[in-house]
């Protein structure tokens, strides 16, 4: 009877972490946060993504291609509260490397979250299934003809978060509250083939609308990037999950 106390005990350990664990798994309520989902307010457009763990909620206006805000950090999920620490965030600085709690709460496609201030409803546009959906950080880039890695000191770093169809990118330093810019859109990624077509793009607006095409390959779990930048410089990057 002990041994299977201890068994049934162990169980239930693995079954409480798997519900709390963090933004990957399920709400009890309707199902899993991670992907993308989408909110139009007027003329603005909302977009919040999940993947790995980790979140960004940024806000846009698509006709007059100008960048509003953005933030995000790292998250979990408890009793339909999603809790967040802030890594980066334009329009309140203050915030970054505070917890800030939201009510969230999963009904099929829709979540239904007070993240942008008011009780909103968020509609999904993608489940974040797809090869390259995670949560990554530019680890090495090619300077002359070798693959070098990047040494970067402190707390300053380039992430890229995908989902299944969009992406956004933000360079930030946490721990001095630096925020160094951000773009992201909408992507697709086909027969060693990456499209990103930009939607945001806070230090040019000039660059939204506008699509970049690369060689894309997933080795040995990095994903390895390279064409032609938006200024049509040579790129040649490899990036690896957070």
């Amino acid at each position: 009877m002990k041994k299977f106390n201890k068994v049934l005990l162990a169980g239930l350990s693995v079954l409480f972490f798997i519900v709390i664990s963090s933004c990957r798994k399920a709400f009890a309520a309707g199902g899993s946060i991670t992907g993308a989902w989408e909110m139009q307010k007027g003329s603005l457009t909302h977009v919040l993504l999940f993947a790995d763990g980790y979140f960004t909620h940024t806000t846009f206006d698509k006709i007059n291609k100008n960048f509003v805000q953005t933030r995000g950090g790292t998250c979990q999920i408890n009793n339909g509260k999603l809790t967040a620490m802030i890594e980066f965030d334009t329009q309140q600085k203050e915030q970054v490397g505070q917890s800030v709690t939201y009510a969230a709460s999963i009904d099929s496609d829709q979540l239904t979250t007070d993240v942008s201030g008011s009780k909103d409803t968020w509609k999904r546009t993608d489940d974040g299934k797809a090869g390259l959906a995670g949560n990554w950080r530019i680890t090495a880039q090619m300077r002359g003809d070798k693959i070098e890695p990047i040494h970067q000191t402190g707390t300053r770093k380039t992430i890229k978060l995908l989902t299944g169809n969009r992406f956004q990118w933000a360079a930030i330093n946490p721990g001095t509250k630096e925020f160094s810019g951000t773009g992201g859109g909408t992507y697709t990624f086909k027969d060693g083939k990456y499209t990103e077509t930009i939607e945001f793009f806070s230090r040019d607006s000039n660059r939204v609308g506008a699509s970049l095409t690369f060689d894309g390959k997933l080795e040995n779990g990095d994903w390895h990037h390279s064409g032609l930048s938006s200024k049509g410089d040579k790129i040649y990057e490899v990036w690896s999950r957070k």
